[in-house]
């Protein structure tokens, strides 16, 4: 206890251990569906899936206890939504490009995140970027995953005229749909742990109706991550051909863990008068380090999860929360077996919801006014239409510029983001 106290300052932050735990595990039940959906993603990419679910695991594991000792904040860390759509679909699928290249960019990305992190030019070039690209990047990625999510549960599928059209409502997209319906009341009703429960229940109802088969053993020793540790081919990744899909990472991690650092933080009552928030440079280098490692693992970015926020809303105000997360997430190891049975569909409404929140800030986005509403329009619709996340913010980026300059506004624009502009030039010309 004394020790807890000495660590995490319990008193000093007016919460208890109990407190913390039921945080933690708050924090864990909201976000545990990255455990399903992760694998099921990058194993798309033809990695071994049953590697993929140790290494999520492992890369949150690692990600939330710097979180929690580092950074001394109650967030926990896991492979980012949209970004493993991003590594799967869009590079290794889309590009044809090897998995183990793909790492390599992810790697490339991380080291260049610590570096930006350390010397401080991260948050420089995240305040260079207006509110509206920020928000678009943002609701840009929510219809990425969406369309994804639509496409793995048969919902839509590929048609020569129409490039997509309706699929048939076969019996698997039928308990699909109902689960989506089912996660969307449970978040409609605040239950805790919604999407996880949606997923549970369509396997279930599969596993009655035949589709998926229980596995001989519920418990077993974590799956090797022997297939995928340290197979990222970095070497490969130092191409021009790669500098967009480097940047792309980077940037939406970059604005990803600053916005909920400081949502969280805020939550939480932790931001001090002047509205910054404290140790902030450590989360950041907590976040940047995860990367690195998370990509050394066999996974995509791993980044801090908003639904840190329900853990902080239960009480979290520590990093004890994130120890106690991390060690729940421990114990998730030892029950690959069941991991292994959830089907795609199953985790396909997963990515409908978290689209669903990912595009609800568009509305504070300025369409009134063109400068601002046609870079964000270009980049929200360019996503899922050219299948790439790097494509929607290159358009969303150089049409800003343009704009901007157009528009006899171009002094108004920090060096910083005449950079960024060339960077997607180069990146829409390297595509």
């Amino acid at each position: 206890m004394e020790l807890l106290e000495k660590v995490f300052k319990l008193k000093e932050n007016n919460t208890t251990i109990s407190k913390e735990f039921i945080g933690g595990l708050t924090t864990f039940l909201t976000m545990a569906y990255i455990i399903f959906v992760n694998p099921d993603i990058l194993s798309q990419a033809g990695m071994d899936k049953d590697a993929l679910f140790s290494v999520t695991l492992l890369a949150s594991i690692v990600g939330t206890l710097l979180a929690a000792f580092w950074g001394k904040m109650p967030f926990a860390m896991a492979p980012g939504m949209g970004l493993n759509a991003f590594f799967t679909y869009t590079i290794v699928l889309g590009a044809g490009v090897p998995w183990e290249t793909a790492l390599g960019i992810v790697f490339i990305s991380g080291v260049v995140f610590v570096i930006l992190t350390f010397v401080g030019v991260r948050e420089k070039i995240a305040n260079a970027i207006p509110l509206s690209l920020r928000i678009s990047v943002t609701a840009g990625i929510g219809l990425f995953i969406t369309f994804i999510g639509m496409k793995n549960m048969g919902l839509i599928v590929d048609h020569p005229a129409t490039l997509v059209s309706l699929g048939p409502f076969t019996p698997t997209l039928i308990i699909s749909l109902l689960g989506f319906i089912l996660i969307a009341y449970l978040e409609y009703k605040k239950v805790t742990g919604g999407i996880l429960i949606g997923i549970v229940a369509i396997t279930v109802v599969s596993t009655i109706f035949g589709y998926v088969e229980l596995p001989s053993s519920i418990v077993s020793t974590p799956p090797s991550i022997e297939p995928v540790f340290m197979k990222l081919d970095i070497m490969g990744a130092l191409k021009f051909a790669f500098i967009g899909p480097i940047f792309s990472f980077m940037f939406v991690d970059l604005f990803d863990s600053l916005s909920t650092i400081i949502a969280c933080s805020n939550q939480a009552g932790l931001t001090k008068e002047d509205g910054s928030v404290p140790r902030l440079e450590k989360i950041l280098e907590a976040d940047a380090a995860t990367t690195v490692a998370g990509a050394v693992l066999g996974t995509s970015t791993t980044t801090i999860f908003i639904e840190s926020a329900s853990g902080i809303a239960s009480g979290a105000r520590t990093g004890l929360a994130s120890v106690f997360t991390a060690l729940i997430m421990t114990a998730c190891l030892f029950f690959a077996p069941l991991a292994g049975i959830v089907p795609a569909y199953a985790t396909a409404p997963a990515l409908l919801m978290v689209g669903v929140y990912m595009f609800m800030n568009i509305k504070h986005i300025k369409f009134d006014n063109m400068l601002t509403a046609v870079p964000s329009f270009l980049t929200i619709i360019m996503m899922p239409l050219t299948y790439s996340i790097s494509m929607g913010i290159t358009f969303g980026f150089i049409s800003y510029v343009v704009l901007m300059i157009l528009g006899g506004k171009g002094k108004e624009l920090p060096i910083t983001m005449y950079v960024i502009g060339v960077l997607s030039v180069v990146n829409l010309i390297a595509g």
